[in-house]
């Protein structure tokens, strides 16, 4: 659930600090220069997609999804979720019929997509009431057809359901994640999607932060202190836990860093963190991101999670928050990230090489110059700018370039939708 909307982003930047056990050849920070070039972006103004995700079919198709409005008076949790496609790279958009509610197709908050190597698409939602401030359930659509007939499975219904995650395994297993106030759940489907099963918790308390596959398909779950949209919160739970058994069993590890985390919705305004991304590259190492005050940190373990180097790979002026990242090849990584609040807040997208074979003693970076979202939420009668959401979804295209998916939320001119950022062509 989107809980910038309910408490905006009006905290000022306290003093940062740095992770716990971190040596000194780890304190510089990597070479920030703007030279990933950014093409111009298109905009596709439909229905509001609040917090996107994108993918890319193996035919070369796009896919978008997000969620739409935060007012109660028109936003209900069995409304029909929102996804669009586009057949040309990005350059024009079509909205998909994804059945109806009766089918199954319900959901109108956090959204999540996946794809698999057959061209399975998975496209996960979830409820959310506004007047209680709870989920109300986790469903799940596939299409084996590109988008074009899509069948829904009901995977829970429990009070407090929360921040869904889908992954697909390099085999073709499907994982997904979510919590409920009493844990993180985990279902399962070895049937490109037409029968789920729900294995035993993977943890008792804590949120579901995040969920990376990797090459061999080992399973990483970032856990939070947080969770139930912001309604319960876990002193001491702050972990990344990993399977390697297609998550028949997990083991616990403390993740790089010390940074604090907010204690519900009292402190999010000062403390804004909710994703915790994790990333496995190539080669089978395990990537963390995150953001502490006005530093940006990027963890690598390559024993799946048990020891970590760390590295700052951005600093700002202002405080550094909401992250998001990808992996593709050994070291090819891809980062997003919020600066700023007020009229100063801003994007920056960049490309990491984090590849200890390539003989730098610290990962290098390649950042966009910060860009502004055309995304506003009202305050009294005036409008102020928001991030519309808790991240910016990235993913590496077949072509090598870089794509980005952010909302559009413009009402005081009526303008909704989302827009998609594409790395310049060589």
């Amino acid at each position: 659930m989107a809980l910038v909307a309910a408490v905006g982003l009006l905290g000022g930047c306290a003093a940062e600090e740095g992770p716990v056990g971190v040596s000194p050849r780890e304190t510089a920070v990597a070479s920030l220069a703007a030279s990933l070039e950014l093409a111009s972006p298109v905009h596709h103004v439909d229905r509001l997609a609040r917090e996107p995700m994108l993918v890319e079919h193996p035919d070369g198709t796009l896919f978008v999804s997000g969620y739409g409005s935060q007012s109660p008076e028109s936003s209900h949790p069995k409304q029909v979720p929102y996804l669009w496609r586009s057949g040309d790279g990005g350059a024009s958009w079509e909205r998909v019929d994804v059945g109806t509610a009766a089918e199954g197709a319900i959901g109108n908050s956090d959204v999540d997509l996946a794809v698999a190597g057959d061209g399975t698409l998975y496209f996960l939602t979830m409820g959310f009431d506004r007047d209680t401030g709870r989920g109300t359930h986790i469903a799940i659509g596939v299409s084996h057809d590109v988008g074009s007939q899509w069948s829904w499975t009901l995977l829970s219904e429990t009070e407090y359901d929360d921040r869904p995650w889908v992954v697909v395994a390099p085999g073709g297993i499907a994982h997904v994640v979510w919590n409920d106030g009493g844990g993180v759940r985990h279902a399962v489907s070895s049937d490109q999607g037409r029968t789920w099963s729900e294995r035993e918790r993977i943890h008792s308390r804590g949120g579901s932060s995040h969920l990376a596959v990797g090459p061999e398909g080992e399973l990483a779950v970032r856990i939070s202190p947080l969770s139930a949209s912001g309604n319960r919160y876990d002193e001491g739970v702050d972990l990344i836990v990993v399977s390697t058994d297609g998550g028949e069993s997990w083991r616990k590890h403390a993740p790089p860093g010390a940074a604090k985390w907010p204690i519900g919705f009292e402190q999010f305004a000062e403390l804004p963190r909710w994703v915790e991304p994790l990333a496995w590259d190539g080669a089978g190492r395990l990537y963390h991101l995150w953001g502490d005050r006005a530093t940006l940190w990027l963890g690598r373990s390559a024993d799946r999670g048990a020891t970590w180097e760390s590295w700052p790979i951005a600093r700002d002026n202002d405080r550094i928050f909401f992250p998001y990242l990808v992996a593709a090849g050994p070291g090819e990584l891809a980062a997003s990230w919020f600066t700023g609040q007020g009229e100063s807040l801003a994007v920056r997208l960049a490309r990491v090489d984090a590849s200890p074979e390539g003989g730098a003693a610290e990962p290098t970076v390649r950042a966009s110059e910060p860009f502004q979202l055309d995304v506003w939420r009202a305050v009294d009668e005036s409008f102020v700018r928001d991030t519309g959401g808790e991240y910016v979804a990235l993913a590496f295209l077949s072509s090598g370039r870089l794509a980005a998916a952010t909302p559009i939320q413009d009402p005081g001119r009526e303008r909704f939708g989302f827009s998609l950022w594409l790395e310049a062509a060589p």
